[in-house]
């Protein structure tokens, strides 16, 4: 099982990787990553990049929703929760 923290760490290095002005003090997963400074082709790299690490695929519309890394993570963490619990 894949923890909420170990998501966030995922995320993060992904943005860090991407945006080469966030610095990691910075990082807030309350805040959106647009307000980090990414912009749209970023937020798909970090975004894809994340679940092709957790092996998981999200649904665009859901994607839609979110407002903040939070909502991400959450989300991500619950997909990916799902799909390891059919798995057993």
């Amino acid at each position: 099982m894949v923890s909420r923290d170990q998501i966030l760490d995922i995320v993060k290095k992904h943005l860090m990787d991407n945006l080469e002005d966030l610095k990691p003090e910075a990082f807030d997963p309350a805040r959106s990553m647009k307000e980090m400074g990414a912009n749209s082709l970023d937020i798909v790299e970090v975004v894809s990049c994340t679940m092709r690490d957790l092996k998981i695929k999200v649904p665009r519309a859901e994607l839609s929703k979110l407002t903040n890394v939070d909502g991400l993570v959450d989300l991500l963490h619950k997909v990916a929760n799902e799909k390891q619990a059919a798995a057993s």
